[in-house]
């Protein structure tokens, strides 16, 4: 089975490869960069990343790789969508620092059930030993409470609250695009030992579940460049679904 998975994601790999990267990153590269080096360099999501690395699991598909790209593109969301209000640098800065921290422990308990709300309750009581006041606490947890798609969020009381959430949201759902056919459904897949005959009996569903996730988006930004994510990602499910009936045909 493994061997199978294997030569359909090399496929998968060659696929992507010809598609452009999304315009997102070449649009926002400043913010991007800035985002990168913030989290590189600033000691609690060093600290935090560290943690993290010790406690996920990379074969589910939500490993640390997950947890960092997420990170990096949140926290550039965040930068983006705080250039829009005017804010300050330093007000920005510890912002994205906030929306990292949460995009790092995003995950940390995904292999429960609701974790989301779990990885929000975990995520309280590990922050205790960083220097966050309440109230930062509360939005990163809030963030963490909030990013499955197709539930209903719990509203913030402030808007930089609600950013902070949006922006994590926004950035975990940029994966579904061409992220989910380079790395996560290949994990996810070997992880649950799944035949490649329910494989495919499951794939229409997952198709149509990674469309409607164009229409959830919530940042402006997200808004934006979001669905293109989702558009790549389609493309390239599409073509790995031909190729599969064609090259397995005698195993479905």
């Amino acid at each position: 089975m493994k061997l199978i998975y294997a030569r359909i994601r090399k496929k998968a790999l060659q696929i992507i490869s010809r598609y452009p990267s999304p315009d997102f990153y070449q649009d926002h590269f400043s913010s991007y960069e800035l985002s990168g080096q913030y989290f590189q360099t600033n000691p609690f999501t060093v600290q935090l990343r560290a943690f993290v690395a010790r406690q996920l699991e990379d074969d589910f598909g939500h490993g640390l790789d997950h947890a960092v790209k997420v990170a990096v593109d949140a926290g550039a969301l965040m930068i983006i969508e705080n250039k829009f209000t005017g804010s300050s640098n330093d007000v920005i800065n510890r912002r994205v620092i906030l929306v990292q921290c949460a995009a790092l422990l995003h995950d940390i308990k995904r292999k429960q059930e609701n974790h989301a709300v779990k990885g929000a309750a975990y995520a309280r009581k590990v922050l205790k030993e960083y220097p966050f006041d309440t109230d930062e606490i509360e939005d990163i947890c809030l963030a963490i409470r909030n990013h499955e798609a197709f539930n209903n969020a719990v509203k913030s009381n402030t808007l930089q609250g609600s950013l902070v959430s949006d922006c994590l949201y926004d950035a975990d759902k940029f994966r579904w695009g061409p992220d989910n056919f380079s790395d996560t459904v290949w994990k996810m897949v070997t992880f649950f030992k799944i035949p490649i005959v329910k494989f495919m009996e499951l794939y229409p569903g997952g198709m149509e579940k990674i469309a409607k996730i164009k229409h959830t988006f919530r940042t402006g930004t997200g808004k934006k460049y979001g669905p293109q994510f989702i558009d790549i990602g389609l493309a390239i499910g599409e073509e790995l679904f031909d190729f599969i009936n064609i090259e397995f045909a005698d195993l479905l």
